[in-house]
């Protein structure tokens, strides 16, 4: 479990110093629900973070952190404004309370930004593997939206 919190503070921090200050926090609702980051490394790359509340797992904390990547749209258009990018990526999770979990993530998802505003409402769906104490299967899904600073 140490591990799992060591590479999510690296992934994070990492990003941070690549990126340009583009930063946004927000929140997501579903499971699980709570403060949503995600920092952009390049134009269709970014990392993002989830300190959550898991309800199906008696109400505990989880901590994860997923590569993405934002590499197709629903809506090919020449307006910036139609467009809505696809992303998919790998993570990592950690689940902390009477049942500690770790596992790995496999986000999928869309996200709207706007160009006039510095908000990204986003729906994903995020099968994860779960690895450690016991091998199991569990879907998380969510919907949200984050504020981005210097936009």
């Amino acid at each position: 479990m140490r591990a799992c919190l060591v590479l999510f503070a690296f992934l994070f921090i990492s990003s941070s110093a690549q990126a340009q200050n583009d930063l946004g926090i927000g929140i997501m609702l579903g499971e699980p629900s709570g403060i949503s980051a995600k920092q952009w490394i390049s134009r269709t790359t970014a990392i993002d973070a989830g300190f959550a509340w898991s309800f199906a797992n008696d109400t505990a904390i989880q901590l994860h952190a997923d590569y993405l990547r934002h590499r197709v749209y629903l809506f090919e258009t020449d307006d910036f404004e139609s467009r809505i990018p696809v992303y998919y990526g790998l993570g990592v999770k950690t689940t902390l309370g009477d049942d500690p979990t770790v596992g790995i993530r496999f986000p999928v998802g869309v996200g709207k930004t706007f160009r006039d505003q510095p908000v990204e409402l986003f729906l994903e769906i995020v099968p994860i593997l779960d690895i450690a104490p016991n091998s199991d299967f569990a879907i998380n899904a969510a919907i949200g939206a984050r504020y981005y600073f210097n936009r």
